[in-house]
């Protein structure tokens, strides 16, 4: 199986980018209450983003490996005041920055499946648990089930939140860019 772990809620801090923010600890319970939604044993991934990293620290005791390219969409700027409609701008026209700043869905979508059919194909035997992001895993849920990506799908995510999917059906061919 391939579970897909989006991070719990971090401390939101509006002078710095969001790929900086840590894990809020008020809500490390949240994280520990997915805990029985994953395997026991697995191969473990995570985002180079802290609150990634610290969400994977609180499911598991596993190793996990961090993999630069699991980061999320590039957002390098500090706050957005309209943040879900920049988002959603951002898939509806995934080949151009929806903001000053930000990397084109595109890429980000390149990014994330090629890394992703990297990790399937090197552990085919085992369960794989990848920890990150909303936008990225939007992305790659849609290429994992053939189908467009949905913000709707993306809007409804929790943080945390679980998704996964049968290992037959996951593999690094399907995720070719």
């Amino acid at each position: 199986m391939l579970y897909l772990v989006r991070h719990g809620r971090p401390a939101i801090d509006r002078a710095r980018p969001a790929r900086e923010w840590p894990l809020d600890p008020a809500y490390a319970d949240d994280v520990r209450a997915v805990r029985p939604r994953l395997p026991r044993h697995a191969d473990w991934f995570s985002s180079p983003e802290p609150k990634a990293i610290s969400t994977a620290r609180l499911l598991t005791d596993e190793p996990v490996e961090v993999v630069d390219e699991l980061r999320e969409h590039d957002r390098s700027v500090d706050w957005v005041e309209d943040f879900e409609d920049v988002v959603r701008r951002a898939f509806a026209y995934p080949d151009a920055p929806a903001y000053d700043g930000w990397e084109p869905l595109a890429d980000t979508r390149r990014r994330v499946l090629s890394a992703v059919a990297g990790i399937l194909d090197q552990h085919r035997d085992r369960d794989v648990v990848l920890v990150g992001h909303g936008t990225a895993w939007t992305l790659l849920r849609a290429a994992l089930l053939g189908e467009e990506p949905d913000v709707g799908w993306w809007s409804r995510l929790a943080m945390p939140d679980v998704a996964h999917y049968r290992a037959d059906v996951c593999t690094g061919d399907m995720l070719a860019p």
